[in-house]
């Protein structure tokens, strides 16, 4: 097994990782708040904690990843005033809250699976484990660190825990909870943070409890899963930058106090996105669903684009470079099919040539300083070379070593199959043409009240794999094979 180096946010360095259970791996990774489209900002994190999960497989780990699903208390503005963000949208839509979660958790995957990226082993959401966390509130009571209030609300004592701002550097006396909005005023002190929130009657999602009738706290939430399906201490805990203060810091606090255990041994946090230099926002017009981005650029574009760029470094979200990445990785596939029509694989086979070992020996040992993949990549254009050279000479030995270094090396790693689409024998955009087609059909058979045919055509797409849903905005497609 090789010897890896990661950024530890909690020693601010790199550092050996050495795994709690030899050979095995304890990984979470705070998942989304599912309350609209996924974004660009989705793209960057998860793809990230992908190549995370992707490598140390790969080096031979066992890795449980957990990834949880933020379904009820996120509030507005990351604080304790203000309204849940699920329920805010489902006002908005005029739908159940529960309904607008799950909606948004189907489309989150699904441009997580465009994107390449691996489901997690657990996938869990904060409805499902309300119990568990009334349990860690009331232990957090009983130990002294958190109160209840008169109005029903439970807050953690930030005073009463020294070790506040560990993570992040902050001291209290620079720590507000309500940098974004009022602070509660039944706080003891304004950095205190919410355990379990007051529900009032036309707060949709609440359940009983033993300070009445309330929604539990955003970071409550990941304490209590985390330690459900990884125990009370785990290896890797893994978010945004954006998450590092204030709902990691919450997490290291509560759940130190409540398990008597450090919440992980490597916090690692993946950097933030910009589009086209500026900060990505709502309000700024500049925000971008992957919706969209995807009628822009193939998702493989996309994943090639975000790896060129260090999971710790900002990426700048500009169309114009997209596409040159697109250009880039359709020429890289382009290379590699020519070298795969030119050999035969026999099971079982090895690289032998020197020139492709040694660009698999840099390739991992950038792998292993901290997941460089953008220098990671910088070999496979060097291998790009490589290969021309090889094929000018119809040096058939360096040909296949170069088709096992991608399709057993590169591409479980990266994700990247460097396949072009007319080699991979499909064809996307034939594919949405001729459905399209299809579903218009149905849509006016549908019209016309020929419910038998509507359901024949429904059927027939079921059996070669394309899901039809029927959606407020017309029928909506998946393509699973």
């Amino acid at each position: 097994m090789r010897n890896i180096r990661v950024f530890n946010d909690f020693k601010r360095a790199k550092e050996e990782f050495k795994s709690i259970v030899p050979g095995h791996v304890g990984m979470y990774v705070c998942g989304p708040t599912v309350y609209g489209m996924p974004h660009v900002g989705h793209a960057k994190s998860y793809i990230s904690f992908d190549i995370v999960y992707r490598y140390l497989k790969y080096i031979g780990y066992q890795v449980k990843y957990v990834q949880n699903i933020t379904d009820i208390g996120h509030l507005v503005g990351d604080a304790d005033e203000g309204e849940d963000k699920i329920q805010k949208q489902a006002r908005i839509e005029k739908l159940d809250p529960v309904a607008i979660a799950y909606n948004y958790e189907n489309e989150f995957f699904k441009a997580m699976d465009k994107l390449n990226i691996c489901r997690p082993s657990i996938s869990c959401r904060a409805t499902g484990h309300i119990i568990e966390i009334q349990q860690m509130v009331e232990t957090l009571i009983d130990k002294g660190y958190a109160y209840v209030t008169d109005e029903g609300n439970v807050y953690f004592d930030v005073h009463k825990y020294p070790a506040y701002g560990q993570l992040s550097g902050r001291t209290l006396d620079d720590t507000v909870s309500g940098e974004r909005i009022v602070v509660a005023d039944d706080k003891k002190n304004p950095e205190d943070f919410a355990l379990w929130k007051f529900a009032d009657p036309t707060h949709i999602m609440k359940w009983p409890s033993p300070w009445g009738m309330g929604y539990p706290g955003w970071h409550i939430e990941c304490s209590v899963m985390s330690k459900k399906y990884l125990g009370d201490t785990f290896d890797i805990h893994g978010g945004g930058m954006d998450n590092l203060f204030p709902h990691h810091e919450c997490e290291c606090a509560q759940s130190e106090v409540a398990n008597g255990k450090p919440i992980c041994n490597y916090f690692l946090h993946n950097n933030l996105v910009t589009v086209d230099g500026k900060k990505m926002g709502k309000s700024l017009g500049n925000f971008v669903t992957m919706e969209n981005l995807f009628k822009q650029a193939s998702p493989l574009a996309i994943r090639f684009y975000i790896l060129q760029t260090h999971y710790r470094r900002p990426t700048d979200f500009v169309v114009a470079r997209i596409k040159e990445a697109e250009e880039s990785y359709n020429q890289i596939s382009a290379v590699c099919d020519k070298a795969r029509k030119k050999v035969e694989i026999p099971a079982g086979a090895e690289i032998e040539t020197e020139a492709v070992a040694a660009i698999k020996e840099k390739f991992l040992e950038a792998m292993d300083d901290d997941f460089n993949t953008s220098l990671a990549i910088s070999y496979i254009f060097e291998l790009v070379k490589t290969i021309n050279t090889a094929l000018a000479a119809d040096d058939k030995a360096v040909l296949r070593d170069a088709v096992i270094f991608v399709d057993e090396c590169v591409n479980p790693i990266l994700g990247l199959p460097f396949v072009s689409e007319a080699a991979a024998g499909g064809d996307d955009a034939l594919d949405a043409s001729l459905i399209d087609m299809i579903l218009a059909i149905r849509t006016d058979a549908k019209k016309n009240k020929n419910y038998a045919l509507s359901d024949q055509i429904r059927d027939n797409l079921s059996a070669i794999g394309v899901t039809v849903r029927d959606t407020k905005n017309g029928p909506e497609y998946e393509i699973n094979r």
